[in-house]
């Protein structure tokens, strides 16, 4: 039984390094940000830091700040927000590709305030520009520092929040959409207000300090869908009657993934088992297997995070009694989207794992 249906292709994310897990060093000192992560600088002389798992002196989820675990493999960058004297510290990275004129793209990123922080903030600030930015200050970058470099174009803007983000555990979701002016070749993430302008919330009573986030994952990429051909997908309720479509793609109804992980879900091993049943009817018959990823992080990462996920099921599919000349499997990272991508619950579809099976061709003699 099979489903002709219009699938939507998006964008791959434009920002790279998205989640910080590559770096050029493994940080071992604090405010080494621009030298320490692959894709991504400073504007200013403020000293944002780096903090990944590799490190003991930089690492996660302890550091000088409080306790956070990292959500998206093992890195992240940390920075001063709000401080006194108007002191700042931004993040700055050049997309992968310009944004397109007239065209509405989404923007999204994970913060959450460090436990040592004095005072939490309402509003994040992005700027993009055309050219990159360096700025030998270490406070607010205001339109005064801005303008003054004539031969760049800006874009900026908010992203404000109901509440105060002042949650020291979770990472909070920040997103918006906005439509670009076409001059947008870098971002860069901060707050470009000073103190008095600021709007604050006062976590400690005798409060002096500032306010440290910590930020992750930040995502780029166009809001606009477009068609692509029809293709043909498996709609696999043929499983229930055990009858089998030899050589057409059929996918897990139950096989999904959290984000970042490959282990198999326990709601998954039933239908796992389902599909070894029949396989164990006719020994003639081979599986390949096609593991597949969102669109969020690095290509070369979902690539091997996509193989990972269909080694997963092969496995269990050998522990089951399969032997391994009859299973293929394969990755192919966050290329082949079957949703959108632009929810967490179309992200998680696209974390799939589809199959083929297939008679053994045999030679005559």
């Amino acid at each position: 039984m099979c489903l002709i249906g219009v699938s939507t292709v998006w964008s791959q994310n434009l920002i790279r390094n998205p989640s910080f897990e590559a770096f050029v060093h493994c940080p071992e000192q604090l405010g080494n940000f621009s030298e320490d992560v692959e894709s991504w600088s400073t504007p200013t002389k403020g000293s944002t830091d780096y903090f990944n798992g590799c490190s003991t002196a930089m690492g996660t989820p302890e550091n000088f700040n409080g306790s956070q675990p990292a959500d998206f493999g093992v890195g992240y960058a940390g920075l001063y927000l709000y401080a006194p004297d108007d002191y700042r510290e931004y993040i700055q990275t050049a997309l992968s590709q310009p944004l397109v004129k007239g065209k509405k793209y989404s923007i999204s990123f994970y913060v959450s305030l460090a436990e040592r922080s004095d005072f939490a903030i309402k509003e994040f600030g992005l700027l993009f520009a055309s050219n990159e930015l360096d700025f030998s200050i270490r406070k607010e970058l205001s339109k005064m520092h801005l303008y003054k470099a004539t031969d760049n174009e800006y874009h900026y803007m908010e992203i404000g929040y109901p509440n105060f983000i002042k949650d020291t555990k979770d990472w909070i979701l920040i997103q918006s959409q906005f439509v670009a002016k076409g001059t947008e070749r870098f971002f860069i993430f901060g707050n470009f207000k000073n103190n008095k302008r600021t709007r604050l919330f006062k976590t400690k009573r005798n409060a002096k300090q500032g306010a440290y986030y910590y930020i992750d994952m930040v995502l780029l990429e166009s809001a606009e869908p477009t068609d692509f051909a029809e293709k043909p997908r498996s709609i696999d309720s043929a499983l229930e009657e055990g009858n089998m479509v030899l050589d057409k793609n059929h996918v897990f109804k139950s096989v999904f993934f959290e984000f970042d992980r490959s282990d198999i879900l326990a709601e998954a091993k039933a239908e796992i088992q389902h599909v070894y049943r029949v396989l164990k009817k006719d020994s003639t018959l081979t599986i390949e297997i096609k593991g597949h990823t969102d669109s969020v992080g690095a290509d070369d990462y979902n690539l091997a995070l996509s193989k990972s996920r269909a080694k997963a099921v092969a496995d269990y599919l050998t522990v089951l009694g399969l032997p391994k000349k009859r299973i293929l499997w394969e990755g192919h990272g966050g290329s082949q989207p079957i949703t959108s991508n632009a929810s967490e619950d179309g992200r998680k579809q696209n974390r799939r794992v589809e199959f083929v099976i297939s008679k053994t061709i045999t030679k005559s003699n």
